[in-house]
């Protein structure tokens, strides 16, 4: 595993020290230690860390607030401590960003692979979501071929096909996108309906 820059939050100092021993121990360098949830987000903000654990109770602001605000800022992959076991609290920590969990009290051996955990789940997430945005972009320019080969059809009274490779040849002759070509005719189109709106009356006023 890579040397990481890791920020560090607990309220608790000897748990601050035994986590900064042991990631001192595998290589890697400890850039921020807070004692509350606010100060760990101020200070992920400054440091740009490549991972950041936190303790779920922390004064001002919880570990799960910390979480998703860390998140909100600057995705970053995230270990959630805690010394309780209740049922739940996986999950919650999860819905709040964090990419792994860890019950404290905890040794290296069990910190290592939490770490490889948070680092690996962190990816698979940035991967999903890559995946969706693409998904959204391919429908998204989908709906707008869709409306340009609508307007061509309206304007020229040629078929849906015609359309559809009038559009691509277009798009080949000007080495556009598809999208592209699809996006200025429909520009065109709304530009065209703006000049031919009727001017508003003017209403008249009384002397």
């Amino acid at each position: 595993m890579k040397s990481l820059r890791v920020l560090i939050a607990d309220d608790d100092g000897l748990t601050l020290m035994v986590v900064r021993k042991i990631l001192m121990a595998m290589g890697h360098a400890v850039v921020g230690e807070a004692g509350d949830g606010q100060q760990a987000v101020a200070l992920a903000r400054e440091t740009n860390p490549d991972l950041v654990i936190l303790d779920i109770r922390m004064p001002k602001m919880d570990g799960l607030e910390a979480a998703r605000l860390v998140q909100s800022q600057r995705p970053t992959p995230i270990i959630i401590l805690s010394a309780h076991t209740e049922s739940g609290l996986g999950s919650e920590a999860a819905g709040a960003g964090a990419n792994a969990y860890l019950v404290k009290p905890f040794t290296g051996e069990q910190l290592k692979p939490a770490i490889e955990l948070a680092l690996a789940n962190f990816e698979k997430s940035k991967e999903l979501e890559a995946r969706i945005q693409q998904m959204n972009e391919a429908l998204e320019s989908r709906k707008l071929v869709e409306r340009a080969k609508g307007i061509l059809m309206r304007q020229t009274g040629i078929d849906e096909e015609v359309a559809y490779l009038k559009l691509q040849k277009t798009a080949r002759n000007e080495n556009r996108k598809l999208v592209e070509v699809a996006r200025a005719i429909i520009l065109a189109e709304q530009l065209r309906r703006d000049s031919v709106k009727p001017a508003a009356p003017h209403g008249h006023g009384r002397p």
